[in-house]
């Protein structure tokens, strides 16, 4: 067992208790979730959510889709494949690292997906009936998507956002951007590069994702931060 003595792993407040960094989202009667890390069953099971109707992923690091496999009681609730969506390059990796999901001969009660290329990072794409606008950045040299539904925009694991990604998220209600830790990192928004980039794009409120322990206690860090961003937590539920 690995353990860890640092203040946060120690801290009695449930915001300060963090699993991998996924979303669910309640859309028009539709249920998507972006990414299924390690902790998706856990995840799912705590929100109690009981039908999806798809799967988007951001890229292809294990983080973010190594709790695929767990779709399957969604299969065998709904008696149908679910839809999955992600660009060309993170689908070949999701059939190397899944390949008994779709090998020709499959062994009775994996995981049944159908896949969707994301072909264009720019052009707008149907999901279940909801209008999904996939927003392209940088995790060091990997590019990775963020998406945006109506008002509400979600991006992690960048370090970079260009200019024209930066233009598809103004007006954007809500966002959700990644912010690690405080000292700087090669692949992570840290605490105050995400600050700057969400005072630029200035929403109305913005939660940051994708937390290290190294940033600190939840409330301590929220203590630091204007009133319109705060830090998002397991469990945290939004409207918009």
């Amino acid at each position: 067992m690995i353990g860890c003595d640092c203040e946060v792993c120690r801290s009695l407040d449930p915001r300060d208790q963090r699993l991998r960094v996924a979303v669910h989202l309640a859309v028009d009667g539709r249920s998507l979730v972006i990414d299924t890390g390690p902790d998706f069953r856990q995840q799912m099971l705590r929100a109690r959510v009981h039908h999806l109707d798809a799967v988007l992923f951001t890229h292809e690091h294990k983080d973010h889709t190594a709790g695929l496999d767990d779709i399957r009681a969604f299969n065998f609730r709904q008696q149908q494949e679910m839809p999955v969506y992600a660009e060309p390059r993170v689908i070949r990796q999701l059939k190397q690292e899944f390949a008994y999901i779709f090998a020709e001969q499959k062994y009775p009660g994996v995981p049944q997906v159908s896949l969707h290329p994301i072909e264009a990072d720019d052009q707008p794409f149907e999901v279940a009936g909801v209008a999904v606008q996939p927003l392209r950045a940088l995790h060091y040299r990997l590019p990775v998507l963020g998406f945006r539904v109506g008002g509400f925009a979600y991006l992690t694991d960048a370090n970079f956002i260009g200019p024209e990604t930066m233009e598809q998220l103004r007006g954007a209600d809500t966002i959700v951007l990644n912010a690690l830790r405080r000292e700087p990192h090669i692949s992570h928004f840290t605490l105050g590069q995400a600050v700057q980039v969400l005072e630029d794009l200035g929403p109305r409120r913005a939660y940051l994702t994708h937390i290290s322990h190294q940033l600190g206690r939840h409330r301590e860090v929220e203590a630091e931060l204007p009133a319109w961003i705060r830090l998002a937590y397991d469990g945290l539920k939004i409207e918009v």
